[in-house]
């Protein structure tokens, strides 16, 4: 009988010349979108990620893969002649691989977020790729518009300096797993089917260590702490995130090392408001400037005063822009705009002189000095005298 499953390459939506990089990418997009936590109840969706997960196991093995471009799915049935592997097992290994799903103690670590998240799991002692760390830097408004450097100090498992990471006491030997061959997985027969699990004599490693390393047990890690000076870019926002590649946690026994992700999060400023690359603040202007008109400085990052040209009658609220004195784009595609506020303060705690000076003043206007308030309160009669 043909089989009714679709095409893997179809499922995951690339072609068959896709790379192991392109293949990751596409599942791990698609393995969100579909998600049963960001589709409750949805049937079909459930479905769509569990034949996403079956797809990405196949394709991403490249033994499994040659097999299914020779035989098909036959490659992974029991009883067809491809002979296969059988059992997809957890689909979160795209994101272990990905973020680094390594073990390892501490807050913040990428790889455990994404298990935690999504109900991953895994064996601890799989050899490969130490996790992604997590590191949030506070800033202040001037550090992140003018760019700096700064060394942060942290805990993470690294490198086992007595066994170099091997796990094994030095002058002992780590040998393949009789168990698996070094596979790291054993069949395990269910009914008509064949299903991989993780090995239990080695946990997935593959290799076993004769005489465990007395320092690190084993593990080939220990938790030490580290120091790592970051160049911070000119112009970063809030939530900006920076990456030091190869400063996350050690691999397990000898594994790659995961990266640093720094979390950027800049304080607000008393003054300044951002937009991207451009500031926004608010300049108090006095009646008196605003009916007059002239000259007004505003403040600027660099500390040098800029001028803007108030003209005579201006309103409350009314912007004025200031050519390049806002923030550097981070991409170094030049700087923002300054845009400032007027505020118009009415005077307050006048003297007798002051406020018989204003009275006066009062009294002199009519409809052509406040065109606004005498053309609001025409409209507000004819509404209210309207049949």
């Amino acid at each position: 009988m043909a089989s009714t499953k679709r095409d893997y390459y179809e499922v995951l939506m690339v072609e068959r010349t896709v790379t192991t990089e392109e293949l990751k990418k596409a599942y791990r997009k698609l393995a969100v979108k579909y998600h049963p936590d960001k589709n409750k109840g949805d049937k079909e969706a459930e479905e769509k990620f569990k034949e996403l997960g079956e797809a990405y196991e196949a394709l991403n093995d490249p033994q499994k893969r040659a097999a299914y471009d020779r035989f098909g799915h036959a490659a992974f049935d029991a009883r067809g002649g491809g002979g296969g592997a059988g059992g997809f097992h957890d689909p979160f290994d795209i994101f272990r691989e990905v973020f680094g799903g390594g073990g390892g103690a501490g807050g913040g670590i990428f790889g455990s977020m994404f298990e935690e998240a999504f109900g991953g799991g895994g064996g601890r002692g799989q050899r490969g790729r130490g996790a992604d760390l997590r590191y949030d830097l506070e800033l202040t408004f001037e550090e992140a518009a003018r760019g700096c450097e700064k060394e942060i100090t942290f805990h993470k498992l690294d490198t086992c300096p007595h066994c170099t990471g091997s796990g094994a006491e030095p002058g002992t030997k780590v040998v393949t797993c009789p168990t698996c061959a070094g596979q790291g997985q054993v069949g395990v027969s269910r009914g008509f089917f064949t299903v991989a699990q993780t090995c239990p004599r080695c946990q997935g490693n593959g290799r076993v260590i004769e005489k465990p390393c007395h320092r690190c047990r084993g593990e080939g890690r220990i938790r030490h702490k580290a120091s790592v000076r970051v160049k911070i870019p000119a112009g970063v926002d809030n939530g900006a995130r920076l990456r030091s590649s190869g400063h996350g946690e050690g691999g397990f026994q000898g594994g790659e090392a995961g990266d640093l992700y720094v979390v950027l999060h800049v304080a607000e400023h008393e003054i300044f408001k951002r937009e991207g690359s451009d500031l926004f603040c608010d300049v108090p202007v006095s009646f008196a400037r605003a009916a007059l008109g002239g000259e007004v400085s505003v403040p600027t990052l660099d500390g040098t005063p800029a001028s803007i040209k108030v003209t005579p009658g201006s309103q409350n609220g009314r912007m004025f822009r200031v050519k390049g004195k806002g923030l550097p784009d981070v991409r170094g595609r030049g700087h923002g705009d300054m845009h400032a506020r007027i505020l118009i303060e009415v005077p307050t705690h006048l003297t007798a002189e002051q406020r018989a000076k204003l009275q006066e003043f009062a009294e002199i206007c009519d409809e052509k000095t406040h065109p606004q308030q005498e053309s609001f309160f025409k409209k507000a009669k004819d509404f209210f005298t309207a049949p």
